[in-house]
């Protein structure tokens, strides 16, 4: 089963802060070597993840929590890992838009980021929520990459007093094991039909033409990351790419005087706001949704 964890991993476009999958990578690597998990903790740790991830709703205004690293599809073992589904995200959104007892609806964010894969499908459909009643993002406290990409697309960006929001990115990781084998023994052969079909296997070194592919790859999904957070954040994909950082993690002043987010606040702070009636949506907000509907009518 970690094998096969491991090779998603290696074959996954990332928006995620480094040190994250760093540390998923060397929590993977310990139990390659032996180290297991009972089927009882499992279930245990997997039911408290899930109620740390539940919906919650105060005097109307709902709170979806997103939390942790975020995967297109997580299943037992990944949310147990600390994992959260998009697929799942983006259900439950659907709901609480839909839903004519909730008037607002703020995602509490504090994520690494996760997968590139799933993120884009997910953070437009919360864009194109915008209009039917308040959605705002609360970083409390970390909202990284694909958890940022998420965040963009809400009406309003709120970052806690101590939080950070940023590292707008994609990255993929190869792993050369191929000297691991030689030590211990394996001789892997690779019977495949399709010139590139094994392209980029950990069993050999990464050779120019497979890093020039996969960096395609990593450029593709960046790319397509920093014009939706210049659509969402009503700004030019120029400035996004000059002054959101290139990867780079924001503190909520700078965040807020650089463009990424709206306000410094806190979760209770926002929730305050929008259940007394006191919020309005950003004029940045109002103009990146009449800019899209203004294309969507062209």
């Amino acid at each position: 089963m970690y094998e096969n964890i491991i090779k998603s991993v290696t074959e996954t476009i990332w928006a995620i802060a480094p040190a994250k999958l760093e540390q998923i990578m060397a929590v993977l690597d310990v139990r390659m070597r032996g180290m297991r998990i009972d089927a009882e903790t499992v279930r245990e740790v997997t039911a408290a993840a899930r109620k740390d991830r539940q919906t919650r709703t105060k005097n109307r205004v709902a709170v979806l929590p997103v939390l942790g690293t975020l995967y297109h599809r997580a299943d037992m073992f990944t949310e147990a890992s600390g994992f959260t589904s998009a697929e799942r995200l983006a259900r439950e959104f659907d709901a609480l838009v839909e839903d004519a007892g909730t008037s607002a609806i703020v995602l509490d964010v504090d994520s690494p980021g996760g997968m590139a894969m799933g993120t884009k499908e997910l953070a437009d459909k919360i864009f194109a929520a915008r209009g039917t009643k308040p959605i705002v993002a609360v970083a409390n406290a970390y909202a990284a990459s694909a958890a940022y990409y998420l965040a963009s697309a809400a009406d309003e960006v709120v970052v806690t007093p101590t939080g950070q929001v940023g590292s707008i990115g994609t990255m993929a990781v190869h792993v050369d094991q191929s000297g691991l084998n030689e030590q211990v023994g394996l001789k892997p052969t690779y019977i495949h039909y399709g010139k590139h079909k094994v392209e980029g296997n950990p069993d050999t070194p990464l050779d120019d033409e497979a890093r020039e592919e996969i960096q395609k790859l990593v450029d593709s999904y960046g790319r397509q990351f920093e014009s939706d957070v210049a659509k969402y954040r009503d700004r030019a994909v120029a400035v996004v790419r000059s002054e959101f950082g290139q990867g780079r993690m924001f503190t909520a002043q700078d965040a807020t005087t650089t463009g990424l987010a709206d306000k410094v606040d806190t979760l209770d702070g926002t929730l305050q706001r929008l259940s007394s009636g006191g919020y309005r949506r950003p004029r940045r907000s109002i103009r990146a949704l009449k800019n899209t509907l203004a294309l969507k009518r062209a």
